[in-house]
């Protein structure tokens, strides 16, 4: 008899959801948009319940594709869901939300950053691996939230990230049963112990927040509860299926694509581009404040990595359709933006994009994005280009960090959205010097949610074989050796003129927005 696992990916710009055979073979699928607000300069907001009914509408085309094949809906075996680990909301006693979901591209909290980080508190960086607070982290965001929420000061009882709060309804479930896996624990940065996977009472005074206020910390794996007979009914599944605590996007990400040992990386081309590196813990030569990368747990047990960031690296290529070409939702423009760009020598004829459109954090608190030396031959290709670059030239910094660190890395292997450009993932391999390459199967998190699915309730008895098994590498790019000289030889011009020559310009432009 069939076995089916349904799984969903609650990211920052939909909640993609499918289900699976037992051969991981996918059989359903859809996706649904989820929408962004912006009330303030530097504020990111979303609606948690638009999450949960992104989520049942998926799972409701998903299920009619199964009638049309004839497939048998009881015999789905498990629910999993995987979201962002940079993002929460908070939550009443019935687990409604009382607050916005905020996620990581939001910098509301960097006065509140500065005030925390000019404690120099090493328990920060012994306990969780980052050394000091970072505007996107969740800890900081239930600061504001008790702080400034009123509905929350009156009503709130937990802190939860967007896939639990989704698998919490569809298992019926109130507050005092807030849940939360121990890998997208570690993405609330701080508050933790991330090698004994508890939260840290000492941190947690520190920051003022309530040790109550926080979701128990469970197995990505653990049944939390079963599928209810209202959403049974919303969905068009059978009740009493078990439904999983879930687990964090980046980590699914990271496994999906093969980073299960030691120094193995990955780059998650999503919304916020991530370049991952998978270590067996905390690397004090890693875990330095200048380095402004980010520690984390894995699904598997005893699994680590770190990863740097673009905020807005998939972000970005959207707006530039959406607002700069007018091609809103057409997918099918990045083809065209691909083709265009391909005519486009290494360096993009001089031009340069800085990709912050939320603004930066940190030192760069003052930077915004812009264009840079346009010319009357500059059209869409060339500044198609230069967004794809600005992307790898803050990769190459990271690249240079880890190999300062003795880290030197060979192959990166490019999962989600990002990786079907083979354009980009050249692009890549020419900036950072290194083979990447792309998967047959690029669907990152979702696959394995069902593997992880199915593993819950026991029909896998080795998680981390089937992700091997399941690694068939589709393209290799080599870097180009003059491509490369030219990109380090820009990156060393971005570098100082985004950090030395324009930061007086930021300023002002900040304060044209005051």
């Amino acid at each position: 008899m069939e076995k089916y696992y349904l799984g969903f990916d609650a990211g920052t710009q939909s909640v993609k959801t499918a289900i699976y055979d037992e051969k991981m073979n996918c059989v359903a699928s859809c996706s649904n948009p989820t929408e962004l607000y912006y009330p303030h300069s530097g504020w990111v907001e979303m609606d948690a319940d638009q999450y949960l009914q992104a989520a049942v509408a998926g799972i409701q085309t998903c299920v009619d594709q199964m009638k049309e094949q004839g497939r048998d809906l009881t015999r789905i075996r498990s629910i999993f869901g995987d979201g962002i680990i940079c993002g929460i909301v908070g939550v009443d006693k019935d687990f409604h939300a009382v607050t916005p979901y905020i996620n990581y591209l939001d910098s509301r909290t960097q006065e509140d950053v500065k005030t925390l980080s000019e404690k120099n508190l090493e328990i920060w960086g012994r306990e969780t691996g980052n050394p000091q607070p970072n505007c996107m982290f969740p800890a900081m965001f239930a600061r504001w939230m008790m702080k400034n929420c009123e509905e929350y000061q009156q009503k709130g009882k937990k802190f939860v990230h967007n896939a639990p709060y989704i698998l919490a309804h569809l298992a019926g479930l109130k507050a005092e049963d807030a849940f939360i896996d121990w890998g997208a624990m570690s993405g609330w940065g701080l508050g933790y112990h991330v090698l004994e996977k508890r939260w840290s009472k000492e941190q947690l005074d520190l920051l003022g927040i309530p040790k109550e206020m926080m979701p128990k910390i469970r197995k990505p794996w653990d049944i939390i509860g079963h599928l209810t007979e209202e959403f049974a009914q919303k969905t068009g599944l059978p009740a009493g299926i078990p439904i999983c605590a879930g687990a964090g996007d980046t980590m699914q990400s990271m496994i999906g694509c093969g980073v299960t040992g030691v120094y193995k990386a990955a780059d998650v081309a999503g919304t916020c581009a991530m370049f991952c590196i998978a270590t067996d813990g905390i690397k004090p030569e890693l875990s330095q404040p200048e380095n402004q990368l980010v520690f984390n747990s894995g699904t598997l047990e005893n699994t680590y990595f770190y990863w740097g960031y673009i905020r807005t690296g998939g972000l970005a290529l959207r707006w530039f359709r959406d607002n700069v070409c007018g091609k809103v939702g057409d997918g099918a423009y990045f083809d065209e933006l691909t083709r265009k760009a391909a005519q486009v020598s290494a360096g993009s004829n001089g031009v340069l994009f800085l990709p912050y459109l939320t603004g930066g954090m940190d030192d760069m608190q003052d930077v915004s994005a812009c264009f840079l030396n346009m010319t009357m031959d500059t059209d869409q290709g060339t500044l198609w280009r230069a967004v794809l670059e600005a992307i790898g030239y803050d990769y190459m910094k990271i690249m240079d960090i880890c190999r300062k660190a003795g880290v030197d890395l060979h192959d990166i292997t490019i999962t989600e959205g990002g990786s079907k450009s083979g354009l980009w993932n050249q692009i890549k391999a020419d900036m950072m010097n290194c083979r990447t390459r792309t998967l047959e199967t690029a669907e990152g998190a979702v696959m394995t949610d069902a593997a992880t699915a199915a593993y819950a309730v026991g029909d896998i008895d080795d998680l981390k074989s089937v992700f091997e098994e399941n690694l068939n590498v589709e393209n290799v790019y080599s870097p180009i050796p003059e491509n490369t000289s030219r990109y380090q030889k820009i990156c060393e011009i971005q570098t100082k003129l985004v950090r030395d020559d324009m930061s007086r310009a930021f300023r002002t432009m900040k304060e044209i927005n005051a």
